[in-house]
């Protein structure tokens, strides 16, 4: 590979041109002047490996610069830079590898493949002398692996909680604000892109579980792949769960949580009653945020638009300029540092409140059996409401702080003692006692 400084341009290969990779390269051509201004060397895309030939793409490159082989791309000796915008582990995986370890800087936005092997790529890049960079593989547009990478590389972190999936938030605030159903709000998001037509990936948690994965890893220097991370999707909420949040003074909002507990590591998404005095609680649409806490610092919340081919791509060029930065000065960046093995926390383990909705046979002493139940296993009561609803009630329990597995236990004695019909949502809520 020729040195950049030497011809006074950094020339970029890009695996992948659908949403991003588009946005991206029409983001290096029109942005060009301030581009060179701030990495000190003129930026351009040299080349481009996509699927389809034959498609048109609205960027303002020739026919010739496209390739259907992205071997070709990464080692092209007109390549210094590889971006990958691809998706998915194979073969993204052997791509960057292969780039990083011939001496190319790689920047990607591969959030499935950084979660899964993070550390393995890392040290590849480490080994290497190179920069791996990837902005944009968490927050979209929001800035977040920069400071936990550099801003905050001083600061002992405790915890970070966010929204990180701007699908769920979307169709979670249809259903708070409109009364929508799940799955009507499902459907709209959909019309609108926010949704893919299969949108397992988002309404399980599997995104945001690949986010956890990367956040975790970054914030505690602790190896975290996403089989590590707990998760639970919001696709068996329902109108009710909202209302009786609202009711509460809560809204539901799907978090990805890390922490670290005695030294060892929790990282888990799930849906959750957020107090509406919460900053997180005013997240709204298809925004994402993300809340960090820290010994010193305190807490810092980061906020803006976490998906889209534009505020996607705006990441990916601030990683590409301080590459091409890097690249051109003779080194990597700031390290990500090194992933250590730590012991995860267990499901059973992890304290919270919980909301819990029950529906009961409506006769005296029902109340009194299934708080003894709760009392039984550790669980403490904060607070209870009834509804009764003819031969049925409606008891809605929100405890104090307590073990999972002591929740768990719970539910299974009430389930089994006679005079619950049915067990509804149990759901975590984050309050003031987690502070």
């Amino acid at each position: 590979m020729r040195d950049p400084a030497e011809r006074g341009t950094v020339r970029v290969g890009v695996l992948g041109c659908g949403n991003v990779g588009a946005a991206l390269i029409r983001l290096v051509h029109d942005h060009a002047d301030i581009i060179t201004a701030r990495a000190g060397r003129k930026v351009e895309v040299s080349r481009v490996a996509v699927r389809d030939l034959t498609k048109g793409r609205d960027v303002p490159l020739g026919a010739d610069a496209f390739s259907d082989d992205p071997d070709s791309v990464v080692t092209a000796a007109d390549v210094d830079i590889v971006v990958e915008v691809m998706g998915g582990v194979d073969p993204a995986k052997d791509l960057i590898t292969r780039a990083l370890t011939s001496g190319k800087p790689v920047i990607s936005a591969n959030k499935e493949l950084l979660a899964n092997f993070g550390k393995e790529l890392v040290e590849v890049a480490e080994t290497a002398g190179v920069d791996l960079l990837f902005e944009a593989a968490v927050a979209g547009g929001i800035p977040l692996i920069r400071p936990l990478r550099e801003s905050l590389a001083g600061e002992r972190i405790t915890r970070v909680l966010g929204i990180v999936n701007g699908t769920t938030n979307y169709i979670l605030t249809r259903m708070t604000e409109d009364g929508w159903s799940f799955d009507d709000a499902l459907a709209e998001a959909q019309r609108l892109g926010f949704a893919e037509a299969d949108p397992t990936a988002d309404v399980e948690g599997y995104d945001a579980a690949s986010k956890a994965a990367i956040i975790a890893s970054i914030a505690f220097g602790a190896h975290v792949t996403q089989a590590d991370v707990h998760r639970e999707g919001i696709a068996k909420i329902i109108r009710e769960d909202v209302v009786a949040a609202g009711d509460l003074g809560y809204v539901v909002k799907l978090l990805a949580i890390a922490e670290t507990v005695d030294g060892s590591v929790s990282v888990r998404v799930h849906p959750a009653f957020v107090p509406k005095a919460h900053p997180l609680a005013a997240v709204r649409e298809s925004f994402n945020a993300v809340f960090i806490e820290g010994q010193a610092v305190g807490e810092l919340m980061l906020y803006g638009p976490g998906a889209g081919g534009g505020p996607t791509a705006s990441a990916v060029l601030g990683d590409l300029i301080d590459a091409a930065r890097n690249l051109a000065s003779g080194g990597p960046g700031a390290k990500v540092g090194h992933f250590e093995e730590r012991p995860m926390v267990p499901l059973d383990e992890v304290k919270s409140q919980y909301y819990v909705h029950l529906e009961v046979d409506d006769e005296p002493g029902v109340l009194a059996t299934i708080a003894g139940l709760f009392g039984d296993h550790g669980v403490s009561i904060l607070s209870v409401q009834q509804r009764g609803r003819g031969e049925e009630a409606e008891l809605v329990f929100v405890t104090h702080i307590a073990r999972t597995g002591d929740v768990m236990a719970t539910i299974e004695a009430v389930t089994e003692s006679g005079v619950v019909r049915r067990v509804g949502s149990v759901l975590r809520v984050i309050g003031e006692e987690h502070r």
